[in-house]
């Protein structure tokens, strides 16, 4: 089990984010660092984004576990982890979000990932340890977003590419924050819906329903943490009415819409988290 902990005082986190030359296509990254020594415990909720967090604390570090099992150390959440919670008395960390396009050359086919939590190291390959190392080593966390910017670049560079189709079909999504018709995004790239399915559960990890399922409701906890009303955020992103934004929450994080709108995770997200230039994903 994870040690007993509380949610973290974000007044004694530092929370950096990589200058604009150090941003990659479909990745996000931001480090943190706690001031004072304290056991945390932080439900994650569901986000559209295959996730990595480093563990660069000297000591125990972070433990993270789902479905009643936990471990220690850097790990990959994949889409749709599950009861992630994370916790420990964590010193230095650094997340990194990864597209679902971005995972695939990053990581190969994220559908492996999806629904899962694995060690960083069962998924990244036999360099991982070289990789913690170095960004452990880095005196600033600009060293640090730089050395992930290049261990992650060359992936990029280097990993298959996801369908142009279905690379589209992502970005149609998200502009649309998950309000869109998966017929009409088939015709769109002049696929079948059959053929748009296949192609994109095996690329991305999810259908195009679920995918834009998970989109629209980031959108809305988006909303809910910023203190709006549910009958509105429900009328605003597009659900049936106020039961059908409940049901949708219950689905991905088992909270209700009062609780995912305290979710501590979700308090400092327009601050790690900045929005990233206009540039494909």
């Amino acid at each position: 089990m994870l040690p007993t902990g509380t949610p973290p005082d974000w007044a004694a986190v530092d929370i950096a984010v990589p200058r604009p030359a150090l941003r990659l296509p479909g990745v996000a990254m931001a480090g943190f660092r706690q001031r004072l020594p304290a056991h945390v415990d932080i439900a994650m909720v569901a986000h559209p984004s295959v996730t990595l967090l480093l563990d660069l604390s000297d000591g125990e570090g972070i433990a993270y576990g789902t479905r009643g099992r936990s471990r220690r150390g850097s790990f990959v959440a994949g889409l749709l982890p599950g009861d992630l919670r994370t916790g420990g008395r964590v010193g230095e960390c650094l997340q990194i979000r990864l597209g679902p396009v971005a995972a695939a050359a990053v990581l190969g086919a994220p559908a492996e990932l999806t629904g899962s939590v694995a060690p960083f190291e069962d998924v990244w390959g036999r360099d991982a340890a070289g990789v913690e190392d170095r960004l452990r080593a880095a005196a600033t966390w600009d060293e640090r977003f730089a050395i992930a910017a290049e261990v992650l670049g060359r992936r990029l560079g280097s990993g298959p590419p996801v369908d142009p189709e279905v690379a589209h079909i992502w970005r149609r999504t998200l502009t649309g924050r998950g309000r869109v018709r998966v017929e009409g995004l088939a015709d769109e790239v002049g696929w079948s819906r059959k053929r748009l399915w296949a192609r994109f559960r095996a690329q991305v990890g999810l259908t195009p329903k679920r995918a834009a399922r998970l989109v629209r409701f980031d959108h809305a906890a988006h909303l809910l943490a910023a203190g709006r009303a549910p009958a509105g955020v429900a009328a605003e992103s597009g659900y049936a009415d106020q039961s059908h934004l409940h049901r949708e929450v219950r689905t991905f994080t088992g909270l209700t819409p009062a609780g995912v709108a305290a979710a501590p995770w979700l308090a400092i997200d327009d601050i790690a988290w900045p929005p990233p230039p206009r540039t494909p994903v």
